[in-house]
């Protein structure tokens, strides 16, 4: 059970092309957010689609396939764990995000 405690599937599509950060350290990381769609017919029986996006983080192996193979508008499927951190701006404004720290990634679509 304790492998389900913190995991997340998403299907959806990139909504902008990956971010390729390469740290001093040597390694690199991939940023990128993708739309997940949810259709549901109202109560006037008119089709309403809700998007929903997803702040998705990549390291390694797996940065650099996202770097070589993904753009802005490609289908995948994400599978990884919910975080959430906090930053402050450059005005001292506290800032609160959350993340899905991708451990798999499989491309879909042509």
């Amino acid at each position: 059970m304790s492998a389900i405690k913190n995991k997340v599937q998403l299907i959806g599509n990139l909504g902008n092309d990956p971010e390729i950060i390469n740290l001093e350290s040597g390694k690199r990381l991939a940023k990128f957010t993708i739309a997940t769609n949810e259709s549901y017919k109202n109560n006037k029986g008119e089709k309403v689609t809700d998007t929903q996006w997803h702040n998705v983080v990549a390291w390694g192996k797996t940065a650099e396939i996202i770097e070589k193979y993904l753009t802005k508008g490609k289908e995948v499927a994400v599978e990884g764990k919910l975080t959430s951190r906090s930053y402050e701006t450059k005005e001292g404004e506290k800032r609160y995000i959350t993340e899905v720290i991708c451990n798999e990634l499989l491309m879909l679509g042509k």
